[in-house]
Formats: C-alpha cells, structure tokens, sequence
C-alpha cells in the first residue's frame, strides 16, 4: 500500500470505528456501586460529604447546618493506552495485526472506571474518606460516639446462626446508622459485592430457601450479589447500599476515554523511527462517598 496522507487517514477511521465498537460492546459494572462526578478542573472538593442531608420539621427560623472542618479533595489523573502501527506494515498490507490491538485498547478504556472504583473498594481498609479515618473502620465519629462499618466475620451460609453472624450483623447495623441528630437514616443495603472464592456463598443466601441446616433463609431475595475477579482478597466481604442519589464510591471523570491518533507523516517519531500512534486517553479519578452506604468485613474471622 502506498504511504500516503488519504491511505493513512482511512486505515485510523477503521481503527477508530473498531475501538468505538469494542468500547461499546465491553461490560462495565463500576455503576452498580459508583456514582458519575462530571470535574471541570483538575480537582474538585467534597467538603460536603460532611453532612449526610435530611428534612426536618420547620418550626422558627431554619436551622443551617454548616459543613466540618473536613477537606475532601480528589485530583484527577491522566490515562492513557498507546499502540505503534509499522509504516512498513502499511507499505506491506499488513494491518490484521492492529484491529485486536484497536479491540483491547477500546475494551480497556470502558473497564477504566472499573478498575478505578474496585481499587477504591480493594484500599477501603487502609485508605482514608472525608472524615479523616480509614472507610471502613471501626471509629468514625458519630455525635461523639463511634460508629462502626469494619467487620471480620467470614461470610457463611452454613448454618442461620452464621450467616445472621455475618451477612445479617453487617445489614444490622447498617439499618442502625444514624445522623448526628440520632435519626436514622434508613439505610438500605442492596448489594453483596463479592470475589468469585465467596460467590457460590453469596447466591445461596441471596437466592435459597434455606441454608444448609435446613433452616429458613431469612435473607433470600433482598439484595443483588455482583462479584468480580478484581477484588484482591478472597476472604473480604461488601455490603453496599446504592438507593441513595449518592452512591458508596465515585467516579470523578474530567474527561471521558476517548481514540487518538498521531498519523502526521512528517512528526519525528514517523520519521526517524516509522511509527504511527493509536489509543485512548481519559483524565479521571475516585473516591469515597458516604461511609455509611457501606460496610466491609475483612472475612478473617
């Protein structure tokens, strides 16, 4: 094939319109327990996660609640995926070889969110939120008391008096949480996030009868068990509640994964090493929402 500026330009439209579909077509589950922070900036701040807002009744003046002392900031990061195209390979027709590389680039830029919000779930134990401790911890600091979403229980569908040990102490006290004010806030908890080593536990309690005593499966069908491979530890455990219009984690996206190219012949990779350029490129980041959507047990018993 001639090595010319009409050639090279349709050979990247078929790239591009190979990673628009591997894009679309890829599954992505980051939203099930994540919500979309569109940034306009390189950071944005969530002073406000301070405050877990909820109506009261207006008798005098309005009370205003003022936000804490907290700074919550999270920056975004550059993401990119970068594949050379051979000029040879185009004078010689042998192009093959890029489409699965446009198909994976394309895949991996729908998973960006994923993996950004799994991390997220992986390092609640050692990373902290808005309130200064780790997201799932044992102290936070709840009208001077301190309130727990930290278990160690192992998940377990073996007996009632387990899994009410386990799965039923964490949905609990989750329904225990309340707001400084001591109201409740209604915590719902609808997701069992999962590794695939506990997700044959988590779909009998999710989808039996009964446990395997024999006894009565008080949990069936009240939540939705996602599992995924990311999840680094296969004894941790997550119960999230992601009803509210605030989710557990976020996914901040300042600008969306998108296909680029740099097919100039006369740019200086093209001429002194004859190479031609494709990806995607993203400026995103995460972080933790309200603690109290989510409790984490370490499963180490």
């Amino acid at each position: 094939m001639i090595v010319n500026a009409t050639n090279i330009t349709n050979i990247f439209i078929n790239l591009k319109t190979t990673f628009n579909k591997a894009f679309d077509a890829a599954p992505a589950i980051w939203q099930k327990i994540a919500m979309l922070v569109p940034s306009g900036g390189s950071e944005n701040q969530y002073n406000w996660l301070s405050y877990f807002p909820r109506m009261r009744k207006w008798m005098g003046d309005k009370v205003v609640k003022s936000l804490e002392a907290f700074k919550y900031t999270i920056v975004n990061d550059d993401w990119e995926a970068t594949v050379e195209v051979d000029r040879n390979h185009i004078e010689d027709d042998n192009l093959g070889i890029y489409a699965p590389q446009a198909q994976m680039a394309g895949f991996s830029a729908k998973q960006l969110p994923d993996e950004i919000v799994i991390d997220l779930v992986n390092g609640g134990f050692t990373n902290l939120c808005y309130d200064g401790q780790y997201f799932f911890d044992t102290d936070h600091a709840v009208a001077g008391a301190s309130v727990s979403n930290k278990g160690t229980a192992v998940l377990s569908c073996a007996t009632l008096a387990a899994a009410q040990a386990s799965f039923g102490a964490a949905r609990t006290a989750m329904k225990k949480f309340k707001n400084d004010e001591g109201q409740p806030l209604n915590i719902t908890p609808d997701i069992l996030f999962v590794p695939p080593a506990l997700e044959d536990t988590a779909l009998v309690l999710k989808n039996n009868e009964r446990l395997e005593d024999g006894k009565q499966n008080p949990y069936k069908g009240t939540f939705e068990v996602v599992a995924d491979a990311r999840l680094t530890s296969d004894t941790a455990w997550f119960l999230l509640d992601t009803t509210k219009p605030v989710k557990p984690f976020i996914y901040q996206e300042r600008k969306k994964p998108v296909f680029v190219q740099q097919i100039d012949p006369q740019a200086d990779d093209v001429f002194t090493r004859k190479k031609f350029k494709f990806g995607a490129e993203a400026r995103a980041a995460g972080g933790y929402g309200f603690w109290q959507l989510a409790y984490g047990s370490t499963g180490l018993g």
